[in-house]
């Protein structure tokens, strides 16, 4: 049964924009872009875009009530030491509470696919329950490859009913200095997706090449291997094009190179990496190198929102600062990197990330009414810059509404997932340890 979606525009990413245009549905999958005027023009959506749904190419749907923890702390290191303290006092009914909320706010910003690291498990099952597709990166931590594939399984075992088509199964060695080149190793033996955290501070490259700074007092850290995260990966041979690197932000460029050269797809993170003092990464450099890049909100322990259109907006604004010129990005170029760079970066480019023909049936509907962009010059332009959750109608997943405005009861998910969140405030016995887990 075909279904028909139609829009004053329709923006396919590949291809130009559409005025007037339309989608047809037909069985999950796209059957036809084009003209409203030759499609039909079913469910119009009046002063609005239709685009792909995004891909939040690296995400932690568990974080999504860890807002303001640790704000302003002088070190990166020290805000991971406060936010491993606090994850340590809930379980996991307030894991699969906190990550329900995250998939929820994900679709209610229009975004259809993550590439999520699950410190829990917890993320897969909200994935599967509320309808999102994407892999969900089960964290792995320590130097020793039996305890770390152990935690695995137990990862695996316990979110094992929600992996499907929709819903894939990776890893996620955690990062070089949570890590052994061990462990790296028994996680590719397992023919899986990989996601990674690499470079994301000054102060963990510190440590990695001397063992010096910040991080010195940390002790769940391996011992340093006397070089940066990615030439320790790129000696021991492990990199490749199922590894997603996220953040990259201080790189040098031989690295970038390696990168480039092993075909590893990066994750870039704007918001997080400024919010939390790291910098900015060098996209354009990436892009120039002719990396894959998505684009990623990374948890709301380390940015303010899932909210994908700031996202946009920063990549703007942080590649035009960094580079100190208007051209350096622009919102054509966002807007790709949003949709089909991310479905380029989680290697699911030939199911999602652009409107074509026999693609999944990912979109989303954006409204612009009584936005400055109206009547709209740029749709991609009045997107990025004139987007925002509230102006999201639908979010269509596999040709399905997983998301319609109004439309989702936001009192039961948001209830349970602050009732956790008062459980991480609360003030813990004196004598109580500190465990030795991290969180980025």
């Amino acid at each position: 049964m075909n279904r028909v979606l139609s829009a004053d525009w329709v923006v396919p990413v590949e291809g130009p924009p559409i005025e007037d245009g339309a989608v047809v549905i037909e069985d999950g999958r796209i059957a036809d872009v084009g003209h409203a005027d030759e499609l039909g023009r079913g469910t119009f959506y009046d002063h609005a875009v239709i685009i792909p749904a995004f891909v939040n190419a690296h995400s932690h749907l568990e974080y999504a009530v860890y807002a303001g923890f640790g704000d302003s702390l002088t070190d990166f290191a020290e805000w991971i030491r406060l936010h491993t303290e606090r994850k340590r006092r809930i379980g996991w009914d307030e894991y699969v509470a906190i990550a329900r909320l995250g998939a929820a706010e994900c679709l209610r910003s229009g975004i259809a696919t993550v590439g999520d690291c699950s410190f829990s498990g917890a993320a897969a099952v909200a994935m599967d329950e509320l309808g999102l597709r994407g892999i969900a990166y089960l964290e792995v931590f320590g130097a020793d490859p039996d305890e770390s594939l152990t935690q695995f399984e137990e990862l695996r075992s316990r979110a094992a009913a929600h992996f499907d088509d929709r819903v894939v199964l990776g890893v996620s060695p955690h990062a070089p200095y949570s890590i052994s080149p061990a462990v790296y190793g028994a996680c590719a033996e397992l023919g899986l997706p990989i996601a990674t955290h690499i470079s994301e501070s000054e102060s963990e490259v510190r440590y990695l090449l001397d063992g010096g700074g910040a991080w010195e007092a940390i002790t769940w850290l391996v011992d340093p291997p006397g070089t940066t995260g990615t030439r320790l990966l790129a000696r021991e041979g492990l990199l490749g094009p199922g590894v997603l690197a996220a953040h990259c932000v201080v790189v040098e460029p031989d690295e970038i190179a390696l990168l480039a050269e092993h075909d590893v797809a990066i994750a870039h993170c704007p918001r997080s990496n400024a919010y939390v003092g790291c910098g900015i990464a060098p996209v354009r450099e990436m892009l120039a190198a002719g990396l894959r890049v998505g684009v990623g909100t990374d948890g709301v322990s380390s940015t303010p929102s899932h909210d994908y259109f700031d996202e946009l907006r920063a990549v703007v604004m942080m590649a035009r600062a960094r580079e100190r010129r208007p051209d350096a990005m622009t919102a054509v170029e966002a807007l790709e990197l949003g949709t089909l760079g991310g479905a380029r970066a989680l290697g699911l480019d030939a199911e999602i990330g652009s409107l074509a023909r026999g693609k999944r049936a990912d979109l989303a509907v954006v409204s612009l009414a009584d936005s400055p962009f109206l009547p709209v010059e740029d749709p991609a332009a009045a997107t990025v810059f004139g987007g925002s959750p509230d102006r999201v109608l639908a979010t269509f997943v596999d040709g399905e509404a997983r998301y319609e405005k109004g439309g989702m009861d936001w009192h039961e998910l948001t209830a349970a997932a602050h009732s956790a969140r008062r459980a991480m405030l609360a003030v813990p016995p004196a004598a109580e340890p500190v465990v030795a887990a991290p969180l980025a």
